[in-house]
């Protein structure tokens, strides 16, 4: 996906830093991401879920709050208020290049920010929270027995995840007065809870407040075993499918058949984790992942790119063979094809090294099939498209977009 790094100003009129993830083929919609407590803009979560909204033609723009990851300012001047309104700076930004965002999403505390910053944005039709807390004042568990000195002397040093923070009086005075009911009764949009029922940090119960202060539409969905922070890539990609498919409703896009990620007759291949080998596959509306196994370096959420083959040859022998009898009106009740591949020396070849692949194919057919049938069966598999590419040496010319 093509990402663009950008600035705007923050409530206080300090730099914030974000990155603007675009879709590959059509623009069809914005969606603006807040990060979680102490968190940043390129955590997995909201790399991955950008990346996924992305490749359906959704624009992300994700940023840093004031005070964390790569923007100014200090964080022990921010607050819950200040978030809020760095909120609604990033919404003017991306209203001011002509993108008000439709669709805001939330993690964590982020989530709780959304929830109170969407009415304030006319645009938005959709509301995602991750994990959010109903009372924001929650976090405040996270540094609980520093709060005595934060309030004695203005500011105290604490250490969240293992960093090191200034939390400041304002911040806890803030925080415990936010309110997030009125603003949820008001949202005005169209609203997603996902939250995991193990999360040790934010209990699901505060999903439950969220969901039940809400009007409709509203929905909720659980992330099962996810923990807090969605740290597994799994759940970051099960997350982001579940945004897609539900915004799609509610963002009033057309359907994926309509504006095809990549163009007709084209598959898209784009790098969806540049920690490991995963791989985003888009061909039309369709969406498939390729990856590597653990011990290559991989994240194993997909099938390996020769597995990909494979299941080319195997799907086109499967469909050949449908196609042949269906068209004699033979009883075939069903075809399942096993392929494996490997290499192997060739034996004709000049280089005594030179190895071949070789893809070996076992079919059941299940029906009640006479010998010559099966027989016949068995030849026209040879004929599958994918089967004859295979065996013919092809070309691949390559260019530099």
């Amino acid at each position: 996906m093509p990402t663009e790094k950008l600035t705007f100003e923050g409530h206080a009129g300090h730099t914030l830093a974000a990155r603007l993830d675009l879709p590959n083929g059509p623009h069809l919609a914005t969606a603006l991401f807040a990060h979680c407590f102490t968190c940043s803009k390129d955590i997995t979560a909201a790399r991955r879920i950008a990346a996924r909204l992305s490749s359906m033609g959704i624009a992300v723009l994700r940023f840093d709050f004031t005070g964390l990851g790569h923007s100014e300012g200090e964080f022990e001047n921010t607050s819950f208020t200040s978030n809020v309104d760095d909120l609604i700076a990033a919404y003017e930004a991306l209203d001011g290049r002509g993108m008000a965002p439709s669709l805001i999403i939330g993690h964590s505390l982020g989530g709780a920010a959304v929830l109170k910053a969407a009415p304030m944005m006319k645009s938005i039709k959709a509301v995602v929270t991750i994990g959010a807390p109903f009372d924001p004042s929650h976090v405040t568990h996270n540094f609980a027995d520093a709060i005595p000195q934060i309030m004695a002397d203005g500011a105290a040093d604490v250490s969240l995840g293992g960093r090191p923070f200034r939390i400041g009086k304002d911040f806890v005075t803030d925080i415990r007065e936010a309110a997030l009911r009125p603003a949820i009764a008001t949202l005005g949009a169209a609203l997603l809870v996902l939250h995991a029922p193990r999360d040790a940090v934010v209990g699901v119960e505060n999903a439950s407040d969220i969901f039940l202060a809400a009007k409709h539409p509203k929905s909720f969905v659980t992330l099962d075993d996810a923990d807090h922070l969605i740290t597994d890539p799994a759940d970051a990609e099960y997350a982001a499918d579940v945004i897609v498919a539900w915004s799609m409703r509610y963002l009033k896009l057309p359907a994926p058949k309509e504006h095809p990620a990549a163009p007709e007759g084209v598959t898209r291949v784009t790098e969806a984790d540049a920690d490991g080998f995963l791989q985003d596959v888009q061909s039309g509306p369709h969406h498939v992942l390729a990856d590597e196994p653990k011990k290559f370096g991989g994240t194993n959420k997909g099938m390996t790119p020769y597995g990909l083959v494979s299941a080319g040859l195997g799907a086109c022998t499967s469909m050949t063979i449908r196609m042949y009898a269906r068209r004699k009106g033979w009883p075939l009740a069903g075809v399942s094809v096993d392929i494996t591949h490997a290499k192997e020396h060739a034996a004709d070849a000049a280089d005594p090294g030179a190895k071949v692949d070789h893809f070996d194919r076992t079919i059941r057919l299940e029906g009640d099939l006479s010998k010559e049938q099966r027989d016949k069966l068995l030849e026209i598999a040879d004929k599958c498209p994918v089967h004859r590419t295979l065996e013919r040496s092809s070309t691949v010319t390559t260019h530099l977009a």
